[in-house]
């Protein structure tokens, strides 16, 4: 069986906050790409519950969370309706993240 690995490191101040973020993924040609964010589920299937990690820098500007946020909401919808071919709830997930959009000043 083939094997292969996505890592994330964080550098954290004093006050356990991050101040870097790389990440590596050595199939994708990814090695200590700097980012200012990261967000990261995984399914716990005897919890029966997602499991999160947010993490952004103390250099992430607001204006590039929202637009960081709405396209996760977009890639949401699409996940949804590959996951589950439900056309419908796919696009209610696509209309909220265009009112998102608006609401938050980024379209």
């Amino acid at each position: 069986m083939r094997q292969t690995q996505i890592s994330i490191n964080i550098e954290l101040d004093d006050n356990h906050i991050p101040e870097k973020i790389t990440w590596n993924a050595q199939d994708g040609g990814v090695e200590n790409q700097e980012t200012k964010a990261t967000m990261i589920s995984v399914w716990d299937d005897k919890k029966f519950e997602a499991l999160r990690i947010d993490l952004w820098t103390k250099e992430m500007p607001v204006d590039q969370m929202k637009v960081f946020l709405h396209q996760i909401f977009v890639s949401l919808g699409h996940t949804y309706q590959r996951a589950t071919g439900e056309d419908d709830v796919a696009d209610k997930i696509q209309e909220f993240a265009e009112e998102f959009a608006l609401m938050s000043k980024i379209k």
